[in-house]
């Protein structure tokens, strides 16, 4: 937290959004191309919904305790020297008989007018934040928002909206409606029933099936963080985390049978939303059936995302797939003052050994993408300090805000660059051995390659143009080519044979590694390179 005067050139705005089950603020330096940095959060939970079903207006309570967090809200903001404030409400408020009352009540105590949001307005900033944050540009996509009161749904095409709902279908709704006696599976039947008829008359199916569906609010990060714990995933963000729908009904049936008390201990689930997390599941499992897609997108960013960057007049760009990954690895390797050519020179040469040797080693197109980013972020951890860079590397790596990639490749992606040098992986290694052994199994692959092209740009001045790899019935032989204008290459074929152990052990068989001539060239000792 910083109480600074953002740089000129970025906009400081604190966005409040006022819903059925919590009240979050947070406060931003948004920059003229929509970068968001954070300065500051705060949220609470006076639980507006409450008993609106059955009585049509917010409790004294409820109106109370949302009435003081948000005076304490506007402050934190006024003291961080937010130049705007906006607060906006939710379907709670929407649809209150007393609505009126609360929002004079806020503009009383903190000078602020409260924007109540149609349900269309709702879901157009979701999608804005979306658009922000995914790369929509091609193909169909559908945008779903679950909150206290309301589900929001947009389906787009190549990023361009096509039709947008808004249904009465919120966690805290539903659970009054159909849970509060208690979850018992009839009644979770019940309430998908319920869902799946209004999901009927509102959204058209036709060409429809199969789109992404990204999935926005505490349902889904809630639900990313339940299925990552089960697996023994430990992220930084749950943002980009995808879960199929098997995953998604196993949640939905496994919290249904539990008591209260039982899933306020689930792990990955925040114990404050366990009385309403499976009626936003079951809202989501009847979305994700509508449209069949093959899994779903969490979101980590939602209206308030989208708050501040229509407050700054931020229009996102509509991003073509990879697009926001490539852009979004490459600002972060430039913040770190990586040196371009060194490790414009590894990736390549990791993608030729890849593309040569990815029938041997059972790696996918993913992969190599993976592949791809590690090699240009490997050296990052100079950052920090030459000593144990590679270390440093992995930390650095797993806590960026990386857009385009699950939580899992960014994981991934870290450990590959941890493992340029040095030890190979081991078990022992804190957050590798808790991997599942397929992803295990893929960091070591993966790590192979990038080593040994590591060793062949030795001297960093990328001498080898191409490599050529022959596989014998002995031996694979790495046949070094130089570049244009490079003189020798002895020096990179020396740091290549040094770093050729550990992808000698995943292809069983020796490394020889030749200069352009087809001499071989060995490395005087055993090492893991610089």
């Amino acid at each position: 937290m910083t109480d600074s005067s953002p740089p000129t050139s970025e906009l400081r705005i604190a966005a409040i959004d006022i819903g059925s089950n919590s009240v979050r603020q947070i406060i931003a330096d948004v920059s003229p191309a929509g970068a968001i940095r954070v300065v500051d959060e705060m949220k609470a939970m006076p639980r507006l919904g409450d008993g609106l079903e059955s009585s049509g207006a917010l409790s004294s309570t409820a109106i109370d305790s949302a009435a003081a967090a948000i005076q304490r809200m506007v402050t934190l903001a006024r003291q961080l020297a937010a130049a705007r404030i906006e607060i906006v409400a939710t379907s709670a408020v929407r649809d209150a008989v007393n609505s009126e009352q609360f929002t004079e009540r806020v503009l009383a105590s903190t000078g602020h007018q409260v924007r109540v949001l149609t349900g269309e307005e709702e879901a157009l900033l979701c999608f804005r934040s979306a658009l922000a944050h995914f790369e929509l540009g091609a193909g169909r996509t559908v945008v779903m928002d679950i909150g206290g009161g309301s589900l929001e749904l947009v389906l787009a095409k190549d990023g361009l909206i096509e039709r947008v709902a808004s249904l009465p279908f919120g966690a805290v709704r539903l659970t009054e409606k159909f849970l509060a006696p208690g979850v018992r599976p009839r009644r979770v039947r019940a309430l998908r029933e319920h869902v799946r008829d209004g999901l009927k008359k509102a959204v058209p199916v036709k060409d429809w099936r199969g789109a992404q569906v990204i999935g926005s609010g505490g349902t889904f990060t809630n639900l990313a963080g339940m299925v990552l714990a089960r697996a023994h995933v430990t992220v930084r963000s749950l943002h980009g985390t995808r879960v199929t729908r098997a995953e998604l009904e196993h949640v939905l049936e496994w919290l249904s049978r539990m008591e209260s008390a039982e899933r306020q201990q689930v792990p990955g689930l925040n114990p404050a939303r366990a009385d309403i997390i499976v009626a936003g599941l079951a809202v989501a499992a009847e979305v994700l059936s509508r449209f069949d897609p093959r899994d779903l997108l969490t979101s980590a960013y939602g209206i308030r995302e989208g708050l501040l960057l229509e407050a700054a007049r931020v229009t996102p760009t509509v991003n073509d797939p990879g697009v926001a990954r490539d852009r979004s690895v490459r600002k972060f390797a430039e913040r770190c003052h990586y040196e371009e050519p060194h490790a414009r020179q590894v990736q390549a040469l990791s993608l030729q050994l890849f593309d040569a040797l990815e029938g041997r080693l059972g790696l996918s197109a993913d992969d190599r993408r993976i592949l791809a980013d590690a090699a240009l972020l490997h050296d990052v951890g100079y950052h920090i300090n030459y000593e144990k860079h590679h270390k440093h590397s992995f930390h650095l790596i797993s806590h960026a805000d990386l857009l385009g990639m699950t939580p899992a490749e960014q994981i991934m992606i870290a450990h590959i660059a941890r493992y340029h040098r040095g030890s190979p992986p081991k078990l022992k290694h804190v957050g590798f051995g808790q991997l599942d052994r397929h992803t295990r199994d893929r960091i070591v692959k993966l790590s192979a390659l990038l080593r040994f092209a590591d060793g062949m740009d030795r001297g960093h001045v990328s001498a080898v143009g191409a490599l050529s790899v022959k596989w014998g019935p002995d031996a694979v032989r790495v046949r070094a080519r130089e570049a244009e204008g490079a003189t020798n290459v002895r020096l990179e074929c020396w740091g290549a044979s040094r770093k050729r152990r550990l992808l000698e052990d995943v292809l069983g068989r020796p490394i020889l590694v030749m200069l352009p001539d087809g001499t071989e060239v060995s490395a005087d000792e055993d090492g893991d390179g610089e």
